[in-house]
């Protein structure tokens, strides 16, 4: 990592939570992307908002030259908000911790941002393998939200947009991204004129992430798709349950 700068134009935020299997390899790629940034070297600071972490996060991040945001609520949401609180960039961005980010990243965001057309957006994901089930759970999530402009892999959109759309609702539990992008999608949308979301792929950033699947590689291929039946069911008729597999999932799971 270069010397900090006092004004970088990004911040990239990534909520941690027993990341130090993962951290490392994302903070590779981020070095890469820097690195070949037509800006200034010191153009990108990156946060790790440590949330709660039993294991090295934070000293690994502290190591790599990250700031770190120690964030004691266990909720996604506020881990993105409590990084983004110690952001000094004009330009927001948001990654998990166990992806690993293009080496065109913050190149492609700024061609985004400066035509004025967006209010933000997202770069896109590749996976890292592919399988009939993964293959089957991509064609049904993605297609809905790419007909809403939203896209997965590294979020971003200027900081004044952020305060003013609200941030990362921490009263969910899961989906507070898409909760995100759709409150920016509303905001640009009382613009005159008009700003959009724009998404990875021909005419948008053209810089995906890659996505790990370790969730499919513990839980198996197909398990998204058995969740996405009953989870709604549970929701309605038996919200203990639905609370207990949430948790289970996205807060205990072992990392």
């Amino acid at each position: 990592m270069s010397a900090e700068s006092p004004n970088p134009r990004f911040s990239l935020v990534i909520p941690a939570w027993n990341e130090q299997a993962y951290l490392p390899r994302l903070l590779d790629s981020v070095d890469v992307a820097r690195g070949v940034y037509h800006g200034p070297a010191d153009a990108v600071e990156v946060i790790v908002a440590d949330n709660a972490s039993t294991d090295r996060t934070g000293e690994i991040a502290r190591d790599r030259g990250c700031r770190v945001a120690h964030v004691k609520l266990r909720r996604i949401a506020a881990a993105r908000n409590g990084g983004a609180a110690i952001a000094r960039g004009e330009i927001l961005c948001f990654v998990d911790a166990d992806f690993r980010i293009h080496p065109e990243t913050f190149n492609a965001i700024d061609r985004e941002l400066a035509t004025g057309r967006f209010i933000g957006g997202a770069t896109g994901i590749q996976f890292e393998r592919w399988s009939l089930g993964i293959a089957v759970i991509a064609a049904l999530i993605l297609p809905p939200l790419h007909m809403l402009g939203m896209d997965g892999g590294v979020w971003f959109c200027r900081r004044e947009d952020f305060d003013e759309a609200g941030g990362y609702d921490e009263r969910l539990l899961f989906s507070e991204d898409v909760r995100f992008l759709w409150a920016l999608r509303k905001l640009g949308r009382r613009r005159k004129p008009v700003q959009k979301l724009t998404r990875g792929g021909a005419a948008g950033p053209r810089a995906p992430a890659i996505a790990s699947l370790r969730k499919f590689d513990k839980h198996g291929d197909w398990h998204f798709l058995r969740d996405m039946i009953r989870l709604p069911f549970w929701l309605v008729f038996a919200p203990g349950r639905f609370s207990k597999a949430v948790h289970e999932y996205w807060y205990e799971d072992d990392r």
